[in-house]
């Protein structure tokens, strides 16, 4: 498990180089994945969810030792074959809202932008007891966005809003209907909220979670799925409004190449990123892969827990 360090000490730990930054807890078992997203059940057992097949599924009791199991989904979803020919779905996020779980996620070709996001209910949240509720946002080769990576938020006026995105003009918002898990018909904005619009259009994975009076979007920078030549990164904004506008520390939009690192390659350690944030009984968890260069470039699980007293996420 985790430690807990006092406040004091944590604010020492902002890292001013990455090799600073801070090692991935001590997980182990079946811990190969990309893109975790991570719950907690009333029983506490954890259920774990990540890119590949019908969506690869983990459990474990402590937080340390994960054992895998079978897909969420036994027979996949005939729609997905729409977007991918292999198919098999992308970055799962899962939640429990309005007493039953809900994952949303993504069914998409590497590289293309015909992808669409999916959305799947259950009541106890295990493999095999998914059920499809279909569409529920879609982009084309002729769209600017693209349509995975998603991330449900509820905030405090019971409002849900769902984030996604990956490349091309970055990260985007809609709104949705608590009652069916998709668009909401009464406000079918698409909101931007980080982009690139200089250089590489690498930002993908946001994460949105409120703390201490401000929204804070985390995402994922630069190259994923290359190994031990990966570059990704996570980095962070904050706002006071749901939809943005997101900035970082140094007051930089992240609609304008802003972000501040959270967690950056250092050591073995390569590339983390497709991150998530889960709300465990000792604090926040950051939830994703790396890729560990010690052992070929094998995609592996990080945790690390979230301190939040200097106004900024920093992971130890």
């Amino acid at each position: 498990m985790l430690l807990a360090l006092p406040a004091a000490a944590l604010l020492a730990l902002v890292p001013g180089t990455a090799a600073a930054y801070p090692n991935p807890g001590t997980v182990t078992g079946d811990t190969v994945l990309h893109d975790p997203t991570m719950v907690r059940t009333p029983a506490g057992k954890y259920l774990l969810y990540a890119t590949g097949g019908g969506i690869s599924h983990r459990s474990s009791a402590d937080r340390t030792a994960f054992r895998g199991g079978a897909d969420a989904f036994g027979s996949r979803p005939a729609w997905w074959s729409r977007y991918s020919t292999v198919p098999e779905a992308w970055a799962p996020d899962i939640s429990y809202h309005g007493g039953k779980y809900l994952m949303y996620y993504s069914v998409s070709s590497f590289g293309s932008n015909t992808s669409a996001i999916g959305l799947a209910t259950s009541a106890t949240g295990e493999p095999g007891s998914w059920r499809d509720q279909g569409v529920v946002y879609t982009s084309g080769s002729a769209s600017d966005y693209n349509a995975i990576d998603p991330n449900l938020f509820v905030d405090d006026d019971g409002k849900w809003w769902l984030s996604f995105g990956s490349w091309w003009t970055g990260i985007k918002m809609i709104r949705v209907d608590p009652a069916t898990g998709k668009q909401y018909a009464g406000d079918t904005t698409r909101r931007s909220l980080a982009s690139r619009p200089t250089g590489t259009k690498a930002v993908e994975a946001p994460y949105i979670v409120k703390r201490n009076g401000y929204y804070y979007l985390f995402a994922s920078y630069d190259t994923c799925c290359a190994g031990t030549s990966s570059t990704y990164k996570i980095k962070v904004g904050r706002a006071t409004s749901v939809t943005g506008p997101y900035r970082d520390k140094n007051g930089v939009a992240m609609t304008d190449n802003g972000g501040t690192p959270v967690l950056e390659s250092h050591g073995r350690y390569i590339g983390p990123g497709g991150q998530s944030v889960m709300k465990d009984v000792d604090g926040d968890l950051l939830v994703y892969h790396y890729y560990d260069g010690q052992d070929g470039g094998k995609p592996k699980l990080g945790v690390n827990l979230l301190n939040w007293g200097s106004g900024w996420p920093v992971a130890y």
